[in-house]
């Protein structure tokens, strides 16, 4: 996909959502470092309605600390495999205490430090509590990138590479969000809505699908 193309597209992207966010609630970079930990293998809905209760009670490390494992268990047994992210929260908790004053470091190799965190999720934090112009690549990300044609690639670290190499600096820092919401609503897995799709004439998708008869 040439260049030109690709900027018509998050233009196109930019015009319906000026300013994307994250699905996942938060009010600080700690809680949004938690709440993007809980979400592996999650929804952003079942960690939010944990998060709800959570975060009133435990919203920094020293809080999450003192509710220890088994008291956070109690408020997030909703979401699955809550034992392994449990563990990973408190010595996380434990860890931003001990080494970094409490504070989630703007760093990406101290947040890869921390157990549970790995580069995508380093990535989310890096870009939507500190700005940074990273990209996230998840499933939908992933999806989206190779089926449109932006950004194909074998796996997540080569789809991120080739998106840092190929999105427009302007558009960098809410790509990745405008990528997730349109491969989460629009350009789903299973069959993608290319009828209501708003870059679909820039997409070099071939199998375009219809709107289902009434």
């Amino acid at each position: 996909m040439n260049a030109k193309k690709i900027h018509a597209i998050f233009e196109t992207l930019r015009e319906i959502n000026p300013a994307p966010v994250t699905e996942l609630e938060y009010s600080s970079p700690f809680e949004l470092l938690i709440a993007v930990l809980l979400s592996a293998q999650a929804t952003d809905v079942g960690v939010n309605k944990a998060t709800r209760k959570l975060f009133p009670v435990a919203h920094s490390p020293q809080q999450m600390l003192a509710l220890g494992e088994a008291g956070l268990i109690d408020y997030i047994k909703t979401i699955g495999l809550y034992k392994t992210k449990a563990k990973h929260v408190i010595e996380t908790c434990r860890i931003l205490v001990e080494r970094h004053g409490g504070k989630v470091p703007p760093d990406r190799e101290a947040l890869e430090a921390l157990p549970g965190v790995g580069r995508k999720t380093a990535n989310v934090v890096l870009n939507t509590a500190f700005g940074q112009p990273t990209i996230a690549v998840d499933t939908h990300i992933f999806r989206v990138s190779n089926r449109t044609g932006i950004a194909p690639g074998k796996n997540v670290d080569a789809v991120e590479q080739k998106l840092l190499k190929v999105v427009p600096a302007e558009f960098l820092h809410d790509a990745h969000h405008w990528l997730i919401l349109h491969g989460r609503y629009v350009c789903k897995a299973r069959k993608p809505e290319c009828w209501h799709c708003a870059i679909e004439p820039l997409c070099e998708f071939r199998e375009k699908t219809e709107a289902p008869r009434a």
